[in-house]
């Protein structure tokens, strides 16, 4: 046997530590996932659900506003974001803990489902709650609702939707075994499907109240009508019920029949009876939408990948030459673009619609931005290599989950390393993440837990592979 080089020893002797580096790591990385999971499903949650930030001293909650500590939000990062991280981590992990937590967040869905199916931005277990709506439970027990409650679900801001996506999940983790969530999660989807326009659209909420206003329109804004196609699609795949495909494929087909006419080939936020681009909200004007055209172009190559139909994809170029053809001097886009005459539209804090720009003009609410459109269009023209390679990555079926090479576990745990000692430094001893404003916040718990899972995971790749 030849003797090692002196490099040969070294390299060696780096390895050996850097595995039990690692291995140090792993422990420490596990013992931080357990302590957070824990904490937060025995002092953070209410009956399983969750707000988006606490603070660490008890004192204040808050979702997308003020809370009670009687309320859990819907909208992420929410229970249902809190709930997919879990059992995200209990997949990568098999810590039993996490499974039970994503468990216990679908329960609170379930307790807190709206009497027509859907799902509220928030679910108030206090029974004397103002702000409490007209949960299914109620409609069961034959109590009526009161005068000025909210009895529809919502689908802006992915709240129904996102709801479903935690209750599927679920539901396929135990095998569709558990009645109670298998048929909340199946009325939750046959309201989506009652919600739907005869023309494939879908409005921000349902059922639609006396006096509904712009909630009645078809809805692009925050993603609304797009998400309740998505959440069709991954319903056929989870259930095998062709009416969840041919909804979806209605949706597709409105969003074709909406593209506003060449050159302005985008669309708009929401669309009235009339089907043409309507206001809304008073900053909200009649406009063809940069962020909705590129997130139209995302759900129609989702359509592609499941469909195979080369139908939806067809209407993109033509959106992309409006997009770079209105292109601000500044490299980014104008969130409106005026109807006809293509000039980026503003609405300025007196509520009147004026031409100008810059965007200095309403605080907290973005009116030039990239939205996402770069990555929109390098993502299609990928797909379009990968079509005419014969090589397209089709989502019906779903593909098979592929674990990590231990090559590739190898370098992920190498990559994640650095962050992932950061993370579990900064875990306290009751197991918080506290940001120096003194709050917790659900997505650093999202993020921070699905960072561990992945690492631990890996290590576990690599150790099998030795």
């Amino acid at each position: 046997m030849r003797a090692l080089s002196i490099a040969g020893v070294a390299l060696l002797v780096v390895s050996t530590q850097a595995a039990e580096d690692h291995q140090q790591l792993v422990t420490h990385a596990t013992g931080s996932l357990g302590s957070a999971v824990g904490h937060f499903r025995a002092d953070v949650a209410c009956h399983g659900g969750y707000l988006w930030r606490y603070k660490a001293d008890g004192t204040d909650q808050e979702g997308e506003g003020k809370a009670t500590p009687t309320q859990v939000w819907i909208q992420p990062p929410g229970t249902p974001s809190v709930g997919l991280a879990m059992l995200e981590a209990y997949e990568l992990t098999g810590l039993e803990l996490c499974r039970d937590g994503a468990i216990e967040a679908a329960r609170a869905l379930v307790w807190g489902q709206v009497a027509c199916g859907g799902w509220d931005y928030l679910i108030d277990f206090d029974p004397e709650s103002l702000r409490k709506p007209y949960y299914l439970r109620d409609k069961l027990a034959g109590i009526e609702p009161k005068k000025g409650q909210r009895t529809w679900a919502v689908f802006d801001d992915d709240t129904t939707q996102h709801a479903l996506r935690l209750l599927m999940a679920v539901d396929r983790e135990l095998e569709f075994g558990d009645q109670e969530i298998h048929d909340a999660t199946l009325r939750g989807l046959q309201c989506v499907l009652d919600a739907q326009y005869p023309n494939g659209g879908w409005p921000q909420c349902w059922p639609l109240s006396e006096g509904a206003g712009y909630a009645r329109y078809i809805t692009f804004n925050d993603n609304a009508m797009n998400d309740c196609l998505s959440v069709m699609l991954e319903a056929y795949t989870t259930y095998s019920d062709q009416r969840y495909l041919d909804a979806a494929k209605r949706g597709g087909a409105c969003i074709i029949a909406l593209q506003l006419p060449d050159p302005q080939s985008g669309w708009g936020q929401q669309y009235d009876e009339h089907l043409k681009p309507a206001h809304a909200r008073w900053f909200e004007p009649a406009a063809c939408e940069a962020a909705v055209t590129a997130g139209n172009m995302r759900t129609l190559m989702e359509l592609f990948r499941a469909t195979r139909d080369e139908k939806y994809i067809k209407p993109i170029p033509a959106a992309i030459k409006w997009l770079e053809a209105s292109k601000l001097d500044n490299g980014k886009w104008a969130r409106f673009y005026e109807p006809g005459t293509n000039r980026p539209l503003y609405v300025n804090m007196d509520r009147q619609v004026v031409y100008v720009y810059d965007d200095t003009i309403r605080p907290g609410y973005s009116w030039q931005g990239e939205y996402g459109i770069p990555g929109v269009i390098r993502t299609y023209e990928a797909l379009m290599k990968d079509v005419a390679a014969g090589t397209v990555a089709w989502t019906i079926p779903p593909p098979e989950k592929k674990p990590l090479t231990k090559e590739q576990a190898q370098a992920t745990l190498d990559r994640l390393a650095p962050e992932v000692r950061k993370v579990c430094d900064a875990l306290d001893a009751e197991g918080n993440w506290v940001r120096e404003d003194g709050w917790i916040y659900c997505e650093d718990f999202i993020r921070n837990t699905r960072l561990l899972a992945q690492y631990i995971n890996a290590a576990s790749i690599v150790q099998k592979a030795q």
